[in-house]
């Protein structure tokens, strides 16, 4: 397993990144995803990646229990902050000074945790003040609840902003947490030349479009049963969006491909992320351990441009680029 510098600050994290979002507490058992983490571990990654919204703070308290007994100074963990999380009061959603507050406090509780080392906006909140959501981050890291402060599916202005203030703050904010895979590109035409500019690195989320880029979903075929496409949790909602015939053939085209670099086709998808060199890590998701190994297969797997090149042929116009496509809710969630 490789590991990369997160944003121009000297913390690194591994280039694969495990992720319990639609998983843990929803989707698998406990057991089963307690057994993925520790895959994981076993597979080099030392890096993980919650929320407090995933399965209501479920998602956390499982990976807190999953990694009791792990050495605390050989891991990293990161959390988000943002969406409403269990009674949905007023004050309970958006990145107000007493959100984060809160948000922060209960996500160590069920994490089992001193200290994260990122805590990261989860959307922009166009709602409150960027000077309050700032400061606020600013005294969770001054607490040493956290070391550094990230964001998730801001615009290039927004971490423009964003990182400006924290300059001025004194504080590092070193990532941002897109969506991003061979069929979603909207962040290379504004996000990452800005990131670059600034210091902040992607630490990118969706990296096999919800499972899409595995092949195992094919043109003129139901989903095959126990799939993301046939969780009515959240995963069917999620993925529908790439499971358009025309799209899932194109998809297909992507086996020899796959086959020539030697990995699945998961793997080329995921090593296809990290051929960006302003992505510091791929979050991958799982049900079962062996999923787990073989998607980090893809750290260290360098796609020549020759590669890159013949997975954009095959693509076409089928992938999602419109850096409009970034964007934040308007106003809070009730």
């Amino acid at each position: 397993m490789e590991h990369r510098f997160l944003g121009d600050s000297g913390l690194k994290v591994s280039e694969i990144i495990y992720g319990n979002w639609l998983t843990h507490g929803s989707q698998v058992e406990n057991d089963a995803a307690i057994a993925c983490v520790h895959a994981a571990l076993d597979a080099g990654i030392t890096t993980f990646d919650t929320a407090d919204v995933y399965a209501n703070g479920e998602a956390e308290t499982v990976l807190g229990e999953a990694l009791k007994g792990v050495r605390r100074e050989g891991i990293e963990v990161l959390t988000k902050v943002y969406w409403p999380v269990g009674e949905r009061g007023v004050n309970e959603v958006g990145l107000s000074r007493k959100h984060i507050r809160e948000g922060i406090e209960n996500s160590l509780r069920r994490l089992g945790l001193d200290y994260v080392e990122v805590l990261q906006a989860h959307r922009y909140d166009a709602q409150t003040p960027l000077s309050e959501t700032m400061q606020a981050f600013a005294d969770v890291v001054r607490r040493g609840q956290a070391l550094y402060i990230g964001v998730s599916e801001w615009t290039a202005e927004q971490i423009r902003a964003g990182h400006e203030l924290a300059e001025d703050l004194g504080i590092q904010l070193v990532s941002n947490q897109p969506q991003y895979s061979m069929l979603w590109r909207v962040i290379e035409d504004e996000v990452v030349p800005a990131s670059r500019e600034l210091g902040v690195s992607q630490v990118v989320w969706s990296p096999i479009a919800q499972g899409v880029l595995t092949g195992k979903y094919q043109p003129g075929q139901p989903p095959p049963e126990g799939s993301r496409a046939t969780d009515e949790k959240g995963g069917a909602n999620n993925i529908k969006r790439f499971l358009d015939e025309d799209l899932l053939t194109h998809v297909q085209q992507l086996r020899p491909v796959a086959e020539d670099v030697g990995v699945s086709m998961a793997a080329l998808a995921v090593a296809w992320v990290l051929a960006n060199d302003n992505v510091a890590g791929a979050i991958i998701g799982a049900s079962r351990p062996e999923q787990v190994t073989d998607n980090a297969v893809a750290s260290g797997v360098k796609l020549d441009d020759d590669v890159l090149q013949r997975i954009d042929e095959v693509l076409g116009d089928a992938p999602v680029s419109d850096p409009g496509r970034t964007r934040s809710p308007r106003e809070r969630p009730a």
